[in-house]
């Protein structure tokens, strides 16, 4: 029989984000490698003029779906990964937590410049391996960082960098590729001399990005349980 006596509220809390957090992630992924494994092909083979009466109809509840997945990913990973350092440290988790969202906030600034339709990293390959270097910086400011300040654990360390370039895909949707598409979708006007071509490159290369970013997302979070890398401390 189970034993439902270990159900602390803790328990049920951290279950019930560990849940949401798979249940949206899995959403927000799948949308993810649709759109560039399904969608850029099929785009290639509508015709201009059927475009505007096919995409409103297939993007948008697609990019609904896609963008709020994203979000609720986003925010029950955060709340867990805190979870995980309020545990972890004897002065709170305020001080890791900083270090963490600073040294993120600045590989996403890079990595939201570089993402341009112009210029020498106008190629999804070659911005991906760009991007990579970063997110590899980052990872290694974090190590050293939480290992200054003792937080060392597997869970904190593989979610610390699994969640760090999640928020960087999460930003890449909400900074790049819905505002962008609000614009292709003429759900908002044009800025003066916005070019429609060159917001949709724009979107294909964050969205690209995004794609090779989830396979070391994907790998840092299982580690975190299933892959004990990490003996510090």
């Amino acid at each position: 029989m189970p034993d439902f006596s270990i159900l602390t509220p803790k328990i049920i809390y951290e279950f019930t984000l560990r849940f949401l957090h798979i249940a949206a992630g899995i959403t927000w992924i799948g949308l993810l490698y649709w759109f560039n494994l399904v969608n850029v092909n099929f785009q290639k083979t509508l015709e201009a003029d059927l475009k505007p009466k096919v995409n409103p109809i297939l993007i948008l509840p697609t990019l609904w779906y896609f963008r709020w997945a994203a979000a609720l990913t986003w925010v029950t990973g955060f709340l867990y990964f805190s979870n995980i350092l309020l545990g972890e440290t004897i002065s709170g988790m305020g001080k890791p937590m900083m270090i963490w969202l600073g040294t993120v906030a600045v590989s996403y600034a890079i990595i939201f410049f570089l993402t341009r339709p112009e210029g020498p990293l106008n190629n999804g390959y070659l911005l991906a391996a760009v991007a990579g270097a970063v997110v590899i910086a980052m990872s290694f400011v974090i190590n050293k960082a939480f290992d200054t300040i003792g937080v060392s654990t597997n869970p904190s360390y593989m979610i610390g960098i699994g969640g760090a370039i999640g928020t960087i895909m999460l930003l890449n949707v909400w900074g790049i590729i819905w505002p962008s598409q609000k614009r292709i979708l003429g759900l908002v006007p044009l800025k003066e001399g916005q070019d429609k071509a060159k917001l949709a490159r724009r979107v294909f290369l964050a969205s690209r990005t995004n794609a090779w970013l989830s396979l070391p997302m994907l790998f840092f979070m299982g580690a975190s349980s299933h892959l004990n890398l990490i003996h510090w401390g």
